[in-house]
């Protein structure tokens, strides 16, 4: 038996007025998710319980089928092990966004999609002038970077009151009441304002302006945490899998279970990303696995910036070059399962994450139609299969 799952991330919605009433999911020409639903069933899982925050490396833990409320202990320590960053037991995970701040307003969570060249400098500077033998700042992924705070050698600060607030969250929204608070939190305030000063004039900021981008006003900090022992995905569930993504938290959480990630020429982690290479490696992989996970981050990247025409193309490109010859592989293979799956919803009315159900839809050996005909909210909320602790829904699939 073969087996693929297909995150389309962020991509649950509301109702769009500019799309007549429909969820970008309805809105979309997605004939191939539709076959899924045709083929099998559709239900609805709630992979962010209410007391943790919502976010894509809950969501996606509970997707993966391990239970956050166990095993979720902060967004960072995930992102470091994808960079192969061990974390001794007194070490703090934290992560290190570059934003871009005007007025006291959160302008741009990416600071206008920073390049990894650009960001590394950035780093550079904040190391040397910050950081210590006990910070480490370490540049990950265009925005999305790391501070290591070594626990080991001088005890942390932190606890698990210690309370941030992820930059996309802000998103046009002002950030004068959402610094970091409880235990730790002066020393993350004060480097994010020291920060302020360090990029002010830096010669990598005076280039993007110089070019009409936005500068990297500061640094962010959010999402610490130290490292969760999740346990080896083959001693839960029996099966091997592998990993396709470009985000490091994604890689972080198969490097815990023990995947191995395929990394595809071309994958950014935005809307223009190399749809089809993931496809076919994903086909590729099958050969060697039992099952092959594929996330696509540029639906939720589309509904941060609160562009619904860009994430009905994301899902279009999904569907043609992901799902689409995905399923046909898998049919020709002989025994199959698929899962098509968003981990949370992130709806384009308020730019960022959020808590509720998702709609996700199984077919394959085994799988009777339920005769619905096709993958979107309201056929889910519909669905008697409803699953409430959504990393039910990985026991259910696999079975």
């Amino acid at each position: 038996m073969k087996y693929a799952i297909i995150i389309p991330d962020g991509c649950a919605d509301e109702p769009q007025e500019s799309l007549g009433g429909k969820t970008p999911l309805q809105a979309a020409n997605i004939p191939h998710m539709d076959a899924v639903v045709q083929k099998g069933v559709i239900g609805a899982a709630n992979h962010v319980p209410l007391h943790l925050p919502a976010g894509s490396a809950v969501a996606n833990m509970s997707l993966l089928g391990f239970d956050p409320q166990q095993y979720f202990s902060g967004r960072a320590p995930l992102e470091a092990a994808a960079q192969g960053i061990e974390l001794g037991p007194q070490d703090w995970g934290i992560r290190c966004n570059l934003v871009t701040v005007k007025n006291q307003m959160m302008t741009d969570f990416t600071a206008d999609h920073i390049t990894d060249e650009e960001a590394t400098e950035l780093l550079a500077t904040v190391q040397q002038e910050l950081g210590s033998d006990i910070l480490e700042f370490i540049p990950g992924v265009s925005y999305r970077n790391l501070l290591i705070y070594r626990g080991e050698k001088s005890e942390a600060p932190f606890s698990n009151d210690t309370r941030t607030t992820p930059p996309h969250d802000l998103t046009d929204n002002s950030i004068i009441n959402d610094f970091p608070r409880g235990p730790g939190s002066d020393l993350l305030s004060s480097l994010m304002s020291d920060s302020v000063e360090l990029f002010e004039d830096h010669p990598v900021n005076q280039q993007r302006i110089a070019q009409g981008k936005l500068p990297a006003t500061n640094i962010w900090l959010w999402g610490l945490g130290v490292t969760p022992k999740l346990p080896d995905f083959k001693d839960v569930y029996g099966k091997q899998g592998k990993m396709i993504t470009a985000v490091d938290l994604l890689r972080g959480i198969a490097t815990l279970i023990n995947w191995d990630c395929i990394e595809v020429e071309g994958a950014t982690g935005y809307t223009d990303t190399n749809y089809a290479g993931k496809g076919q490696s994903a086909i590729k992989a099958l050969d060697s696995t039992d099952i092959i996970c594929v996330h696509i981050e540029a639906t939720d990247e589309a509904s941060h910036e609160g562009d619904a025409s860009a994430k009905i193309k994301a899902l279009e490109e999904i569907d043609t070059h992901i799902v689409g010859p995905l399923l046909a592989d898998l049919e020709s293979r002989g025994d199959y399962r698929v899962l098509v799956s968003p981990d949370h919803p992130t709806p384009i009315r308020t730019k960022t994450h959020s808590h509720g159900i998702v709609p996700f839809a199984i077919a394959g050996s085994g799988i009777s139609a339920d005769g619905q005909s096709s993958y979107n909210e309201i056929q889910a909320e519909a669905s008697a299969l409803q699953y409430p602790n959504g990393h039910q829904v990985m026991k259910y699939f696999l079975s």
